[in-house]
Order: structure tokens, then sequence, then C-alpha cells
């Protein structure tokens, strides 16, 4: 099963979604189920994983309604106030339905010590107990932060959102290559190819400038840890949902079968727990 693991959904508001501003009008629109599944069935990937773009729990009650109205979204990365007194309460609401498989906060916009702050590591703590993820998304140079995170929690699965957004068009940075090396070596981190193109000076890319990149990544976390995904509506400000796909395709093309199923889903299967997922509908 090839799964997308990781894509957004939402109806813009110019005044909630004001990230998207005025050189972005590609994506100042709403983009919703509708919209994904032809492109998802042209390209035969079979499902996707819904991941929160708005930091609020409308936002996750949006994405999970949005699952359980369409069969092709296998599971939702939604957000909840990780240092809310109440943060127990909402995990064990939101965790009785089988659709939602995570958090993620977009720590891109905190301070480089986020992840060390005691009330954020608290919450974070409480994930494992019902059995979610976290999606780490961050910049490079706040890698530092997010592995001390990852090596305090093992018993809690981790995955690096867009390789940590490093400078693309600089070239692989020797500080970025430690670090994605560093935060590899916990066995609890995983790591999506995602978000590449859109980390490009004028959006101006070759498929070249990614190679040094996913060697590194794939070098670092084996191809066990790797998890494909387009950051579809994003993608276009820059590229086509073929064009994103072509270049993780074109390079693991040398990759064994095996290598390549996993890559393209069943590492997200195994990450986000989704074969649980599919055993409910059945059984129901």
């Amino acid at each position: 099963m090839m799964i997308d693991a990781h894509q957004h959904f939402w109806l813009f508001d110019p005044v909630r979604d004001d990230w998207i501003d005025d050189t972005m009008q590609v994506i100042r629109k709403d983009f919703l189920p509708l919209d994904l599944q032809p492109i998802l069935e042209e390209h035969s990937i079979d499902g996707c994983v819904a991941v929160q773009a708005n930091q609020s729990e409308t936002e996750t009650a949006f994405l999970l309604q949005l699952a359980e109205e369409n069969e092709f979204i296998k599971g939702v990365v939604g957000w909840v106030d990780l240092v809310a007194e109440d943060l127990k309460d909402r995990l064990s609401h939101y965790s009785k339905n089988p659709y939602f498989k995570g958090v993620r906060h977009i720590a891109q916009g905190e301070a480089d010590d986020y992840f060390l702050r005691k009330d954020v590591q608290k919450g974070i703590e409480q994930l494992a107990q019902f059995d979610l993820t976290y999606d780490i998304l961050i910049y490079g140079h706040q890698l530092p932060a997010a592995f001390e995170l990852v090596r305090l929690f093992p018993k809690q699965k981790f995955v690096v959102d867009h390789i940590a957004k490093p400078k693309i068009s600089e070239g692989l940075d020797i500080t970025y290559k430690r670090n994605i090396e560093k935060m590899a070596s916990f066995s609890n981190a995983s790591c999506k190819l995602s978000g590449m193109v859109t980390e490009t000076t004028e959006m101006t890319w070759v498929k070249s400038d990614f190679t040094p990149f996913m060697d590194l990544i794939f070098s670092a976390f084996g191809t066990d840890r790797v998890l494909y995904g387009s950051d579809w509506p994003v993608c276009l400000l820059t590229a086509t949902y073929q064009e994103q796909l072509s270049i993780v395709q074109s390079y693991i093309s040398t990759f064994s079968d095996d290598e390549q199923t996993k890559i393209m889903g069943g590492n997200a299967i195994n990450f986000y727990d989704l074969e649980t997922l599919e055993t409910t509908k059945s059984t129901n």
C-alpha cells in the first residue's frame, strides 16, 4: 500500500492563515479531499495522513471529520495544547477516535529551546500512554533541542518533518549533517522525506539539488525510518504533485522493491499504526 504520509487540508481564512501571504496566490484557497483524491488515484497512492496546519482543536476536529467521511484519509496528526492543565483529558478524548494518530505543534515558530522547556516535555511525556506519535516541525538550527527531547523519551515515537527544513539551495551544511546524524542515532526517531521543494531559493530547483540531502537522510536513518510525504498543497508553490513525487521516486529507483515499498508506504503504516485502523474498519 502506498501512503502519502504528510499533506494538509484547509478552508482558507486570510486572518487565521496569515502565513499564506500575497506571494502564495496558488494556495490562497480551499483545499479539500475532493481536490486531493483524484491526484492520489492518478499516482496509484492508496491513502494519506492529514497533518494539522493550524494550532487549534477546531482544526483537529475538522481533520477527524474529513477522515471519517473519506476512506482514503488513513490517519490524522492533530493539535492539542501540550502545556494545558487538562491535557490528559484531551488526549484521552481524541485517542478514542481511531483516526487520531499523533500530535504536532508548529515548533519552527518557537524559540530554539522550545523542546527543552519542562512544561513542553511534561506534555510530550503523556503521549506514549495513549500510543500517540509526535511530528517534529523545526528548522535545521533547532535540531539540537529536538534530539535532546528524543533522547529523553526513548519510548515515544518521533518523526522529523521535511528533513528539518535545510536551505537546499545553499548545499549540505556540515552542522546540519552532524545534527541529522545525531537525531538518527536515536532509534525512536524517523524522518519524512517531504517539504524539500519549498526550502529552495526563490522556489527554483533542479532534481540534483536534493541528492546530497537524500544521500544523508538514507545514510543516517536507513530505509526503515524514512517516510514519503508530499506536503501538498504547500508543494504547489514550486512543484506539481507529480514533480515532487518524481524527486523521491527517481532517487529510490535503484533500491530494492522491499525498500521502495517501505519508503513509499510501509514505514508510514508502521509508524502511525494505520493497520490498526484498517482492522477496525474490517470488523465493523
